[in-house]
């Protein structure tokens, strides 16, 4: 129900827009526009998680800023001088804060990918066309979970011969996960050879294997599509316009704001948007009938 439910191509067109955009466009607004809605819609997906994990970012993408300006020296504007004498530019910090908030906006945006593609989508995009791509893509899709599920277990078995993860001081701690990660990676790497084993004997390395689809391009995934292209030829057109064109060095310079700048403002963020509104409306349309019957 909502996004997860229309068509695999939509969801990567969607997604690959989406991904690319947080990367290529700099403009501060569009990056925050890209940052914010991704946020939410992580947050939509998979609850309080993804507002712990966005929220722990944060402080990850200001040390990655200082980080950038203490070793990349350019622009005019001397705030200060580090610990080794190198001056700190208003430009540089501005810019590192830029790439910092782009590489959050990807993670949030992929941890949305990681909840809405399954392996038999991956399986049913590359299948035909990279038949190793998508089995590498559904094993991983499918191993990450019972990574997870298997060192819970482990830690729960550790737990009751004292040897768990939060049991000790802090250096048997350390021990205690150090011994705990080796379970894990020595599980794993044994669980991904049995599971080559099987995809071998059935098949999975034939030439002209077929794959098993239930997914069908309908009315509402075209609708969905022209108003996804409608909306991205909108931001398009700001493209052309140097709407997102962004000068960092040697001095920060932003491109005029006019009229047109808020449409091209308010179409991003539909697009952005545009998942999580459908999903909103799919919940509120699945309620409404259920108070019918």
């Amino acid at each position: 129900m909502g996004f997860e439910a229309c068509h695999p191509a939509v969801n990567l067109i969607f997604f690959v827009t989406m991904i690319a955009g947080t990367i290529v466009f700099q403009h501060p607004v569009f990056l925050a526009i890209s940052v914010v809605c991704a946020f939410a819609y992580s947050v939509k997906r998979n609850g309080v998680k993804a507002v712990i994990f966005n929220l722990c970012l944060l402080p990850a993408v200001v040390i990655f800023a200082l980080y950038y300006s203490s070793y990349h020296h350019f622009g005019i504007t001397n705030l200060a001088r580090n610990f080794i004498g190198n001056q700190l530019t208003l430009e540089s910090i501005v810019y590192g804060f830029v790439l910092g908030f782009s590489i959050a906006g990807v993670i949030m945006w992929m941890s949305c990918v990681y909840s809405v593609f399954s392996s038999d989508k991956m399986v049913y995009l590359f299948g035909k066309v990279w038949p190793a791509l998508s089995l590498f893509l559904a094993v991983m899709l499918r191993a990450v979970p019972r990574i997870k599920l298997e060192a819970r277990r482990i830690n729960r078995a550790q737990q009751g011969i004292g040897r768990g993860a939060g049991q000790g001081n802090f250096f048997q701690r350390v021990r205690n996960c150090i011994r705990i990660f080796s379970m894990v990676v020595t599980w794993t790497i044994d669980s991904l050879t049995t599971m080559s084993d099987s995809m071998r004997n059935r098949g999975s390395s034939l030439r002209g294997r077929t794959a098993f689809s239930i997914y069908r391009f309908d009315n509402r995934d075209r609708a969905y599509v022209i108003t996804l292209f409608a909306v991205m030829t909108v931001t398009l057109m700001g493209v052309l316009l140097h709407q997102m064109d962004m000068v960092y060095n040697p001095r920060l310079i932003f491109p005029a704001v006019t009229s047109m700048s808020y449409v091209f403002w308010a179409g991003y963020a539909f697009l952005c948007l545009m998942p999580l509104m459908l999903e909103l409306w799919t919940e509120y349309q699945f309620r409404r009938a259920r108070k019918t019957v």
